[in-house]
């Protein structure tokens, strides 16, 4: 990727725009501004509206395609974080992701599904993208989603 290259161009390397903002499935927003950090709502892997794959990681869905459909749900919460920072290029950091992989029985292998997301992260925005995280284990998700992820990012 080209040095100094911005976040939107960096996504345009990546051959991937920014989605519309998922809109919330219950009583929820999609982002929250509080101060110099916006906190996301858990982003499933939505594309145009529908949920490209359910099941469980382990069972009905592999690992590497997990990991492809974790990096859609950072690409979700990216729209939602610059949606209440206004724009990609407010964002300073993203301090702490958090991924949920729902998991058939003795599946442990959450951390690199979960990668799918951080790498994305860290791909779009460079060391910024960089962050803490936490790969949880869960019996099921939202609408049977395999995974679900969660920012907090440091904007402008």
């Amino acid at each position: 990727m080209t040095a100094g290259a911005t976040a939107e161009e960096k996504l345009a390397e990546l051959g991937l725009t920014l989605p519309e903002v998922v809109p919330p499935l219950a009583a929820y927003v999609p982002a929250v501004r509080s101060g110099d950090h916006v906190y996301t709502s858990g982003q499933l892997p939505i594309v145009d509206g529908k949920l490209v794959t359910a099941g469980k990681v382990g069972a009905e869905v592999d690992v590497e395609d997990a990991y492809e459909l974790a990096r859609v749900c950072a690409l979700n919460a990216l729209a939602a974080v610059a949606s209440a920072a206004g724009g990609l290029s407010n964002i300073v950091r993203i301090v702490k992701v958090v991924g949920f992989v729902a998991s058939a029985p003795g599946f442990t292998g959450q951390p690199q599904v979960v990668n799918g997301a951080s790498d994305l992260l860290a791909a779009v925005l460079g060391d910024a993208g960089r962050h803490a995280r936490s790969a949880v284990g869960v019996a099921v998700l939202p609408l049977d989603a395999p995974v679900e992820v969660e920012v907090v990012a440091e904007v402008r």
